[in-house]
């Protein structure tokens, strides 16, 4: 709770004011956009001092840019971090993390349950380069304590976990890696800084699809990531500058500001009304199982009240006639939008047996978590009432359709 001695600016405050100074800025109340690829030294002396990294300043916008930099300390004091970088997308700020903090002959533990394409990365990237890959089941912190090993030098996981919401105890996981001298490295993406901040329960680097949430209104694609500035620093000059170039365009991080100063409003809505589907939807007899962390049926329920503000806006369930099923649902829906993103105004959903994840086979999509009948929906901001009148539709058709 916030009290009126407190110092610190609250949340919501510091995504609308932190590091920007109006009156600095020609009085602007919104940020200046600064479409520059270079910078101006006043004096070769001073471009000299700037490249040895002896005097602050701007060089080129691959390295960093006004813009980006006012984005980088927004998230940084949101997710509690001494440091934020911009990169071009939540991909960017993985491959550009991982290929700084592993070099071959390294191990990487990574969860049971991944985003697609990071999973795809760990075995067409990581593992091409003779890094060695290892899943590990991380709700059970036993199983990391037992694979961890001299050679891991990163413990990576999600949580909640795309798509099935999964959570992970990031301070258990924490304690666990540190003991063996490894990073922890936590994808947030799902959960934003407004119901978690890692950092805070111990892990070292955070980063972020903010395409998702933090954009929020489905019109950008960006990656953010948080840590240590001395780490972040590596980070930025080796593996984004160099070895991915994956760099956040200017007007991007515009967008992405924007949708910083309506987060906690935004997150506190996704949040009630996945609430109250969750609800609707663990009653409903076409439906088998609800995964939402702010329902006491959930496996990790007790994990997610101590770990998370709100329960969020992501659910998943599982439909009890698997793959027909879902597919029937999908093509039933009337607004609720089949995408496969998440975090917009908009309520979308998907069914990855049918859509994401159809060219794996059953066997492969259950060895990740993955039933026939599984769909992911994104609460989005439209009346409740709306949502859930056209999943009752829907969800109805498929009762007639069985009988």
């Amino acid at each position: 709770m916030t009290h009126p001695t407190d110092t610190t600016p609250g949340f919501a405050t510091r995504a609308i004011h932190h590091a920007y100074d109006a009156q600095a800025n020609e009085g602007a109340l919104t940020p200046p956009l600064h479409l520059t690829s270079t910078f101006a030294f006043e004096t070769a002396e001073s471009g000299g001092e700037m490249f040895a990294g002896d005097r602050p300043g701007h060089i080129y916008s691959r390295i960093s840019n006004p813009t980006l930099d006012l984005l980088e300390q927004r998230i940084a004091t949101l997710e509690g971090a001494e440091a934020g970088l911009a990169l071009s997308s939540g991909m960017g700020a993985i491959t550009s993390t991982l290929w700084t903090l592993l070099s071959p002959g390294d191990e990487i533990l990574v969860d049971k349950t991944l985003y697609g394409c990071t999973f795809a990365f760990m075995r067409h990237g990581l593992q091409k380069l003779g890094i060695t890959v290892s899943h590990v089941d991380m709700t059970d912190l036993a199983q990391l304590q037992a694979a961890i090993s001299p050679q891991t030098r990163v413990v990576y996981f999600e949580t909640p976990a795309n798509p099935n919401m999964r959570l992970v105890d990031i301070a258990g996981a924490s304690r666990i890696a540190h003991a063996h001298g490894a990073t922890v490295v936590v994808d947030n993406t799902y959960a934003t800084p407004y119901l978690t901040r890692p950092i805070e329960l111990g892990a070292d680097l955070v980063l972020h699809s903010a395409t998702k949430y933090l954009g929020g209104h489905g019109d950008v694609v960006a990656g953010l990531l948080v840590g240590r500035a001395e780490q972040i620093q590596e980070i930025r000059l080796t593996g984004m500058k160099d070895m991915t170039g994956a760099v956040m365009a200017p007007f991007n991080a515009m967008l992405v500001l924007r949708g910083l100063k309506t987060l906690a409003l935004r997150m506190e809505r996704h949040s009630s009304t996945a609430a109250e589907i969750a609800d609707w939807l663990e009653a409903h007899p076409a439906v088998a199982t609800v995964h939402y962390p702010g329902l006491p049926s959930f496996d990790h329920y007790d994990l997610a009240c101590r770990q998370m503000a709100l329960p969020g806006g992501m659910i998943a369930f599982e439909l009890k006639g698997g793959l027909p099923a879902g597919r029937a649902m999908m093509n039933r829906l009337k607004m609720i939008t089949r995408a496969v993103s998440l975090g917009d105004a908009e309520t979308l959903i998907q069914h990855p047996a049918s859509m994401t994840h159809s060219t794996y086979t059953p066997d492969e999509r259950a060895e990740h978590g993955i039933t026939e009948g599984l769909v992911r929906l994104s609460a989005g901001l439209e009346n409740v009432a709306d949502i859930l009148q056209d999943l009752e539709q829907s969800l109805e058709f498929l009762q007639e359709q069985a009988a």
